[in-house]
């Protein structure tokens, strides 16, 4: 794996290859995810596991990558995808 892969999560601010994050992705003012990490424009990451999940949605820690308001939406989106999805609920970086 090439350093270039490596993204920084949101919430535990811990990088990690992208293929083990989930990407926002903003294109054309559109928030969208980007389940397989192939959509242009501006990105950011959060670890798919529930405490980062849990985190970025409780502090909105997407608004501080995109430097705008993120519609409620996109996080209900996200608490969504964290409840259809066996996803591991620790983090060793957030206490």
């Amino acid at each position: 794996m090439h350093e270039k892969n490596f993204r920084r999560c949101v919430a535990c601010r811990q990088s990690k290859h992208q293929n083990d994050m989930l990407r926002l992705s903003r294109i054309n003012g559109e928030f969208v995810f980007d389940y397989e990490n192939r959509l242009g424009g501006r990105g950011a990451y959060v670890c798919k596991n529930e405490d980062c999940i849990k985190l970025a949605i409780k502090k909105r820690l997407f608004n501080r990558s995109f430097k705008s308001n993120i519609p409620i939406e996109v996080y209900e989106n996200l608490e969504e995808y964290a409840q259809n999805n066996k996803l591991s609920g620790v983090c060793k970086e957030i206490k």
